[in-house]
């Protein structure tokens, strides 16, 4: 009986090794295959062509915000000098 034991014992301590040292294989597997993926994704011409457009349009944005703040100005500017225009006209 105690030969069933020990072989049981070794039995399971060579399995157990075993299923170890497949998981850590396994685990290796992903994580080359994951930092591979995210080498390739680092070197991809897509991404840096997103952030190309990302800054041309948030330049073509300010631009236009800056024509429309300055618009707005030469309104008042003009809106002014037409009231000056006037008051002086009335004096």
């Amino acid at each position: 009986m105690n030969n069933q034991y020990v072989r049981r014992e070794v039995f399971c301590r060579n399995t157990c090794h075993e299923l170890k040292r497949f998981w850590e294989r396994e685990i290796g597997k992903q994580t080359y295959y994951r930092e591979s993926e995210e080498h390739r994704l680092g070197r991809s011409a897509l991404r840096k062509l997103r952030e190309e457009w990302k800054q041309r349009l948030e330049t073509k944005l300010r631009l236009r915000n800056n024509a429309d703040e300055n618009e707005k100005r030469a309104n008042v500017g003009r809106e002014l000098l037409a009231s000056l225009t006037q008051e002086d006209s009335k004096h």
